[in-house]
């Protein structure tokens, strides 16, 4: 029998695996790739049964917590397939990250194909102001999308705002009345330094999570929520309401000591820390002749120990990872 826990030199235990299905995306969002992307050839990318397999292997060392990512994930062809199978495996939660433009038809789908929860990317409320951000973006796809993910009945529902200063920042108020009132959680997130990017300054941009707490404390009261997502988002609660309002603050508050999370791109890299460049080629394994999980399931405890103690992100907007978010799903 397979070990039941996976540990790294540092006592952590990772049970929680962010499986990135696509590199490609109906966005261009600004902070996450170019306006003119070139994407993986298909043959590079891991078929949906050796995603799969790579899930099954995960959760046969231990992991509790699975989240499909990209890219867009939904773009994917056949995803609910790939939903569906990993809804088998008897995770404690199984969650996707997605921009919302599909959900209003795929939604209900989803949560029928063993899907619990969801983390939706929504930058702002204005439509203009939107599209910039997104490039292609149609914010009213994407609320129309919010409101179909409501009416399926998810366990969890989860905005994810990226704050830029100058962007998007003055809207914080208006995305808390938001998400008060379509009563789902909020978080708001620090731009992370990933790929080379020239449509803005990242130093001048970061808005820190103490900013954005500022600007909430002047309409609401903050309380620190007990309970630990096992993420890195630090949770709030506001007395009058159900909304938690989460902080991912990689610049301003380092949470990597207890980061209980690897990553596998679309490629299949096993990546040890969104940080670094520490990485393990899974797929080399899944293609290799014979494949067997055991070689699998070793390879992955091996990787453990080329985790790293923490990242080390600058607050100046210099790029130290030069892939971009889409590669990693975030």
């Amino acid at each position: 029998m397979p070990q039941s826990k996976l540990t790294d030199r540092f006592g952590r235990t990772v049970n929680y695996v962010r499986l990135s299905v696509t590199d490609r995306c109906d966005f261009r969002c600004v902070y996450c790739m170019a306006e003119d992307m070139t994407f993986l050839p298909r043959q590079q990318v891991l078929t949906l049964e050796e995603i799969a397999r790579v899930a099954r292997n995960f959760v046969d060392l231990g992991t509790e917590k699975i989240r499909l990512t990209g890219g867009e994930p939904l773009v994917r062809k056949d995803i609910l397939e790939l939903v569906r199978e990993i809804g088998t495996y008897g995770l404690r939660d199984f969650a996707m990250t997605t921009n919302g433009s599909q959900l209003p038809t795929m939604a209900l789908p989803l949560r029928k194909a063993g899907m619990h929860r969801l983390n939706i990317s929504l930058d702002s409320l204005d439509a203009e102001k939107f599209r910039n951000i997104t490039r292609t973006g149609n914010l009213g796809q994407v609320l129309d999308g919010i409101d179909a993910a409501r009416e399926a009945g998810f366990r969890g529902i989860k905005l994810n705002t990226v704050v830029m200063k100058g962007r998007n920042d003055e809207e914080v108020p208006e995305l808390i009345e938001f998400a008060r009132k379509k009563q789902v959680d909020i978080s708001f997130i620090e731009e992370m330094p990933l790929g080379e990017i020239s449509e803005h300054d990242r130093g001048l941009a970061l808005c820190t999570s103490k900013e954005v707490r500022d600007i909430i404390r002047q309409h609401h009261e903050l309380v620190p929520a007990t309970g630990d997502s096992g993420g890195p988002a630090r949770y709030y609660r506001m007395p009058d309401s159900p909304t938690r309002v989460g902080f991912i603050s990689p610049h301003s508050h380092n949470f990597c000591s207890t980061c209980n999370r690897v990553r596998v791109t679309v490629e299949g890299r096993l990546l040890l820390c969104l940080g670094n460049e520490h990485s393990v080629d899974l797929r080399r394994v899944l293609r290799g002749n014979p494949v067997t999980d055991d070689k699998l399931r070793q390879t992955i405890i091996n990787a453990m120990d080329l985790k790293p103690e923490r990242h080390h992100f600058s607050t100046n907007g210099d790029v130290q990872i030069l892939r971009f978010m889409n590669m990693t799903g975030g």
